[in-house]
């Protein structure tokens, strides 16, 4: 966990590296594609304080007000970031009329747009860092972060076409119609990452990959046993839950029992790392004969 939150005070100190080059460079020529890309960083900056913020109350221990932990703290995270983004995208296309309405030429265009690429080298490094060490960590708010980034590289890509595209051909209606495109652009990755997120706030179930290794491992690992059925699992940011019932044959001890669940749920949290499993063995006449068979 503190890799993790090294990581989001990186995002922090990156994101107002950043957004200080792209202001500069907004300074530097007008450009309302480049104050749009300006204001998407402030985003990122408010981000990523919200992210620090959730990684931290995500790592702290089940207590008695909260037994399953405190990992959902991220997945609000993720939520709050897509609403930013959306806000910021309303935002960037109310400047983007303005431009329209009102063109005017460029100033300084090529130093503003070299002041520009620097940050938007800065931001896809980084952005590349998010999501793998994200994954890694298996922690929501740093993947939502880096995707976000990724997005913010892409949007700049298209910002400096357009402002180029403006320069040759002296049509100013171009710098503000690509803030427009940058402004589409935000508001679908907005939606995406608050999608992503409530499907966590909902107790999505794993992927079906995931399952059938699950099922898997189970069918394995359970000898002894009868059937193992009512699977369910679910992802609450960093954790997973995986809960079934084992039905056992009745000439099984107590002890012989635990000892079965105890190697079942080692193989478990061998195929998913720091998942949370839990067991209810059942006797023999409860079997249903429709979930999974013991090997």
């Amino acid at each position: 966990m503190r890799n993790v939150v090294k990581l989001g005070i990186g995002s922090i100190v990156l994101g107002l590296v950043v957004l200080g080059l792209k202001l500069l460079a907004w300074l530097m020529t007008g450009s309302v594609a480049l104050l749009s890309d300006a204001l998407e960083s402030t985003v990122n900056v408010v981000t990523a304080i919200a992210a620090l913020a959730a990684i931290r109350v995500a790592a702290l221990p089940a207590d008695a007000n909260h037994p399953y932990g405190h990992h959902k703290a991220e997945l609000f995270s993720a939520i709050l970031e897509g609403v930013m983004i959306i806000v910021a995208a309303l935002v960037i296309l109310k400047q983007t009329w303005d431009g329209i309405m009102t063109p005017h030429a460029l100033e300084a265009p090529l130093r503003g747009l070299m002041v520009n690429g620097a940050a938007s080298v800065l931001n896809a490094v980084w952005a590349w860092v998010l999501i793998h060490q994200g994954r890694a960590f298996r922690s929501p708010a740093l993947v939502a972060d880096g995707r976000h980034l990724f997005l913010d590289v892409v949007s700049s890509v298209v910002v400096t076409f357009g402002v180029l595209m403006a320069i040759e051909t002296g049509w100013v209606w171009l710098d503000p119609a690509m803030a427009g495109l940058v402004a589409i652009n935000i508001l679908w990755s907005g939606w995406r990452v608050m999608q992503q997120s409530l499907s966590g706030l909902l107790d999505e179930s794993l992927s079906d990959e995931v399952l059938a290794e699950v099922r898997r491992v189970i069918a394995v690992e359970a000898i002894g046993a009868v059937e193992a059925h009512d699977l369910r699992t679910r992802a609450a940011g960093a954790a997973t839950f995986i809960e079934f019932h084992l039905v056992v044959p009745g000439s099984l001890t107590v002890s012989e029992a635990h000892d079965l669940c105890d190697r079942v749920e080692a193989g478990l949290k061998a195929l998913v790392e720091g998942c949370i499993v839990t067991i209810h063995v059942e006797p023999e006449f409860k079997a249903k004969h429709t979930g999974i068979v013991v090997l």
